[in-house]
Order: C-alpha cells, then sequence, then structure tokens
C-alpha cells in the first residue's frame, strides 16, 4: 500500500492530514525523485494536480494508491470493502508515526473516489475527523456506474461529512440535481461551484466541470477551511 506524503515548503510539523482518494481509476503508480511525485498515471486528476493548494502551515495531504496487487483499475467493489480501509489506515499509522505532531485526520474523496471516502468511515468512524466527497457519485445505477453506492446512508458513519460540486458537472455519473438532493435528505453541507476555464475531454474527466477546471485553487482553499475550521464560511463558489 503506498502513498505520497507531501506538505507546504518549510512545514515541519502539520496537524491535520488530508488523505486524497483520487478518481477513476483510482490507481496512481507514483514516480517519486528528489523529495518530489515527478509523475503517475493520474497526473491529471482534481485532488492530485491542486494538492498544492491545500497544503498550509496545519495541513499535510497523503495521496492514497490502491493496494499493488490491483490492475488498472482500483475495482468499486474494493474500494467499498473493509479491506480498502485497512490498508489506507496501516499507511496513514504509518505517517502519523513518523510526523507525531499530525493529530486529525480527514478523508477527501473525488468521483470514484468517493465510494472510498463514503465507505472508510462507517468501518471505524472513530479514525477519522471528517470526509469530504467532491464531484461525489450520485447515480449509482447509470451506465458504467459503482452499484455500491445505492441507496447509501451517509449517516451510518458519525463524523462530519461536507459535498463539493460543480452546478455545470456533465457527468451522467455526478449530477448536480442528485447532488443536491442527497445532501438535502442527509442534511448535509454542499457547497455548489460555478464557472471555470478551458473545459475540454470526457465528461467524467479531470479537465472539464467535473474535474473543477480554472476552479481548483478555490475549491481546494474551501477544502482547506473545512479541515481547519470544521465548517465552511460559505456555501457558494463563483
Amino acid at each position: 500500500q503506498a502513498g505520497v506524503y507531501s506538505t507546504k515548503a518549510g512545514v515541519d510539523t502539520p496537524t491535520k492530514l488530508a488523505v486524497l482518494l483520487p478518481g477513476s481509476p483510482s490507481v496512481v503508480r507514483p514516480v517519486v525523485e528528489n523529495g518530489s511525485m515527478v509523475s503517475s498515471k493520474l497526473t491529471g486528476n482534481f485532488l492530485i494536480r491542486a494538492r498544492r493548494w491545500l497544503s498550509d502551515e496545519s495541513i499535510a495531504t497523503l495521496v492514497v494508491d490502491c493496494h499493488s496487487e490491483s490492475s488498472d483499475e482500483c475495482t468499486s467493489s474494493y474500494q467499498a470493502s473493509k479491506e480498502r480501509q485497512q490498508d489506507v489506515q496501516k499507511l496513514i499509522n504509518e505517517v502519523r508515526k513518523q510526523v507525531t505532531s499530525i493529530n486529525e485526520v480527514w478523508l477527501v474523496g473525488t468521483s470514484m473516489g468517493t465510494v472510498s471516502s463514503a465507505f472508510m468511515p462507517t468501518y471505524d468512524s472513530s479514525a477519522y475527523a471528517g470526509a469530504i466527497h467532491t464531484a461525489t457519485i450520485t447515480e449509482p445505477y447509470a451506465k458504467h456506474s459503482y452499484r455500491e453506492l445505492g441507496g447509501f446512508d451517509y449517516k451510518k458513519a458519525k463524523i462530519p461529512q461536507f459535498f463539493i460540486h460543480h452546478k455545470n458537472d456533465p457527468c451522467t455519473l455526478t449530477t448536480y440535481t442528485s447532488a443536491k438532493s442527497i445532501s438535502q435528505k442527509f442534511n448535509l453541507p454542499l457547497i455548489t461551484v460555478s464557472g471555470g476555464s478551458e473545459f475540454e475531454g470526457h465528461p467524467c474527466k479531470a479537465f472539464t466541470e467535473h474535474g473543477f477546471k480554472g476552479k481548483e485553487k478555490d475549491v481546494m482553499k474551501a477544502i482547506a477551511e473545512i479541515i481547519n475550521t470544521g465548517s465552511p464560511s460559505q456555501l457558494e463558489i463563483n
């Protein structure tokens, strides 16, 4: 179980760890040289490419890969399993052993990675201070979607949870209308993102509104605020 731990330059004693669970295929296979991740199979993923705006004096990040025996996809059935939670927890434990200043762990998932950020705290709520689901899977029964989230009960995890979703998300697996319905059903905050720029590629990939293209810094600053204060100061990012 591999991961890439990062901090803001000069920060040695962060107090909060943001565990980043990237989207499809959720297989990172990072290449690290001289203390920096120089390449991976998911370099363009929203959480990976924008994480520099999340790290601050308090927050360190941990990009999570799929387990080494996985093929080219980190399956949704595995991401929804207790095994996934245990594998990632071993990685978190190793980070905390080396960085003893960390006292809070937050899960941050995007797209397919929200299968992990949704299910992991249901197995051990005490391990996490909260979970933030970005571009979350809202249509589990759509074609090529992830059935594990069908009828999922977000209240099963006894931790604070938040949704961040683009109002014009073009992906058929992550519709804004359903994100709004889910947030209302479970009485969980939804931050709505509007705008962006230079959209291109498949609607469910990282360089459309689905991956918050052009709004990465604003979204990461909102995530940082939630992690640092426990709540967002605004529910709209324009």
